[in-house]
C-alpha cells in the first residue's frame, strides 16, 4: 500500500513563500498523476494543482500564477511551491493521485497571517 507524507508546511505572513513536499512510498509513484490538495476549517477539500507523469501541469484559479506544482520520480516527491502567500490559502495540504485514489496522508498545515 503506497503511503503519503506531507511536509514543508508553517507559518508565514502574507506575501511570503513556502515549499511543500509530498514523499510516497512504493515503486510506482511515476505511474500516477498527482495532485495538491487543501482543506481550509469548515470547508471541503478541493484540488488546487495537478502534474501528469509526463510533467503537464494545471491549477486552481485562486492559486494560478502563484503556485507551482512539480516531481522528481527518482526521489517518488511531490512538491509545492507556494509564493505570494494569502490568508485564503490558510489550510492543512495533502497530496494524493489525481482521483484521490490512495489513503490520505496526515497532511501539512499552512497559516498565513500577520
Amino acid at each position: 500500500q503506497v503511503q503519503l507524507v506531507e511536509s514543508g508546511g508553517g507559518l508565514v505572513q502574507p506575501g511570503g513563500s513556502l515549499r511543500l513536499s509530498c514523499t510516497a512510498s512504493g515503486s510506482i509513484f511515476w505511474f500516477y498523476a498527482m495532485g495538491w490538495y487543501r482543506q481550509a476549517p469548515g470547508k471541503q477539500r478541493e484540488l488546487v494543482a495537478i502534474i501528469t507523469n509526463g510533467g503537464s501541469t494545471n491549477y486552481a484559479d485562486s492559486v494560478k500564477g502563484r503556485f507551482a506544482i512539480s516531481r522528481d520520480n527518482a526521489k517518488n516527491t511531490v512538491y509545492l511551491q507556494m509564493n505570494s502567500l494569502k490568508p485564503e490559502d490558510t489550510a492543512v495540504y495533502y497530496c494524493n493521485t489525481q482521483s484521490s485514489s490512495l489513503d490520505w496522508g496526515q497532511g501539512t498545515q499552512v497559516t498565513v497571517s500577520s
